[in-house]
């Protein structure tokens, strides 16, 4: 089933792209309240994670960070130097995240948890330092792609087998291009010797 437009996704392969998929193709962090489903959703925090502090402030922070990673990211896949906005990420990579540990789950499982609960720089830390992560890495890198969706801009990390996907979601955005392909299709059959055009 297709996701609704305002639906979150984590689908793009990194964090940080995950967290730029956020404003396409219309703005999914709307509120607190979603910034903290993204946050668990994205496996930034895990389940359980005490988020009361989650407020506007943190949404514009995160829509910051999504806008400068936007461009950074947008700007590698050009082939366009963006220096001043790689310092930028660089800085707020330098912020530590949140440390992690290990607990024993109800079941006896061990499971993540923080130490602590989290601060926005924190968090914010943890998404630059995976952009890091996905920017330096030549493997990586490489099979970052832009959506060859019509009305799409996401990237995302091709590891499909011969790097041939061709879109952020084949349920999305490959549903949306051979629904419209069929319509193209069969509104040029001929109706009484006549081709249709639309």
């Amino acid at each position: 089933m297709a996701a609704a437009s305002h639906e979150l996704r984590f689908d793009t392969g990194r964090l940080c792209l995950d967290l730029v998929a956020t404003a396409e193709p219309a703005e999914r962090l709307d509120g607190p309240r979603r910034l903290r489903s993204w946050l668990v959703g994205s496996r930034t925090v895990p389940p359980g994670t005490p988020l009361d502090a989650v407020d506007a402030d943190w949404l514009v922070r995160f829509q910051g960070v999504r806008d400068l990673l936007h461009r950074v990211v947008h700007g590698e896949i050009a082939g366009r130097a963006a220096d001043p906005d790689l310092e930028r990420v660089n800085a707020l990579a330098a912020t530590a995240p949140p440390a992690p540990r290990a607990v024993r789950g109800p079941g006896g499982l061990l499971v993540r948890s923080l130490a602590v609960a989290p601060d926005c720089g924190a968090l914010l830390g943890q998404v630059a330092r995976d952009a890091v992560d996905l920017l330096t890495d030549p493997v990586a890198r490489g099979q970052l792609r832009q959506c060859e969706g019509e009305s799409c801009s996401l990237v995302y990390l091709d590891t499909s087998r011969g790097r041939r996907r061709r879109w952020c979601s084949s349920e999305v955005c490959g549903n949306r291009e051979r629904v419209a392909r069929h319509r193209r299709r069969a509104g040029a059959q001929p109706v009484n010797g006549r081709a249709l055009n639309g």
